[in-house]
């Protein structure tokens, strides 16, 4: 090929095919199509299977970080109180606007208080920060000692939220920037294995397809579903069904857990 023809990835500023962003959770219905998207989406379903059980364990003030819609807020005990932070350009950039969310101004800094926090969350969120150390110092700053951080981040996964998506993260990077950050006992856990993985893709490859989006980001059904719903559900069966499995070297994305020291 023609070096000349090559497109030139570091002038790109959209996507080509961006999945439906999520939407606030509410009622019976809200909640059977939250539980679906799940299903077909491994990325989301292996950061709930994650978080579902830390979270539902949380106390105090919880800080979301990039909060978006807030899909997992639900999965936090009544009795917490939670903050929603989210950048000042989210709608500008990320296609979210939430009420009740603190923005984070171009400086980084968070809009609370020193140690007011109990658990600090962001669920695929550090890979959108420019200066991913400036954020974990900001997130010890308002962590209480002994409060803990909770991160998703994505490994095998697309290039998303075009030009703001910059960085993949292993666990030995997590574990640095987290310890140099000031935090202890670092945990990470990977988010499926190599099924998961070429489950996932075969799923991305079908998406454009199946559904098809256009240019103002909305997604139709095409003649395709009928006659790809089998593979479709297939595919998320295996997917769902490799969480279960031992995590491999190759997974969907990694979730760290730390301690402020």
């Amino acid at each position: 090929m023609n070096r000349r023809q090559w497109e030139n990835l570091a002038a790109r500023e959209s996507e080509r095919w961006r999945p439906p962003t999520f939407a606030p959770v509410t009622g019976i219905r809200g909640r059977f199509g939250a539980a679906v998207r799940r299903f077909f989406d491994p990325q989301a379903g292996s950061i709930w299977r994650d978080l579902t059980g830390p979270l539902s364990q949380a106390r105090g003030t919880v800080v979301d970080v990039g909060c978006g819609a807030q899909p997992y807020r639900r999965l936090l005990p009544d009795t917490t109180e939670y903050i929603g932070l989210d950048t000042e350009r989210a709608q500008e950039d990320f296609g979210y606007s939430m009420p009740d969310v603190l923005p984070i101004g171009e400086d980084g800094r968070w809009p609370l208080a020193d140690a007011k926090a109990d658990v600090v969350l962001a669920t695929e969120t550090l890979e959108h920060v420019v200066d991913p150390a400036a954020f974990l110092a900001e997130a010890r700053r308002c962590l209480r000692p002994s409060g803990r951080i909770m991160l998703t981040v994505p490994f095998a996964a697309r290039w998303h939220y075009i030009p703001h998506d910059y960085w993949r993260f292993t666990p030995a990077s997590l574990r640095m920037l987290l310890e140099g950050a000031g935090f202890a006992e670092v945990i990470v856990h990977a988010r499926g294995n190599e099924t998961t993985v070429a489950a996932y893709k075969l799923l991305s490859l079908l998406w454009p397809a199946v559904l098809p989006q256009n240019e103002s980001g909305s997604v139709r059904l095409s003649p395709l579903v009928l006659p790809a719903a089998p593979v479709v559900i297939a595919l998320a069966l295996a997917a769902n069904r490799s969480l279960r499995a031992p995590a491999g070297d190759d997974c969907l994305g990694y979730t760290a857990f730390a301690v402020r020291r």
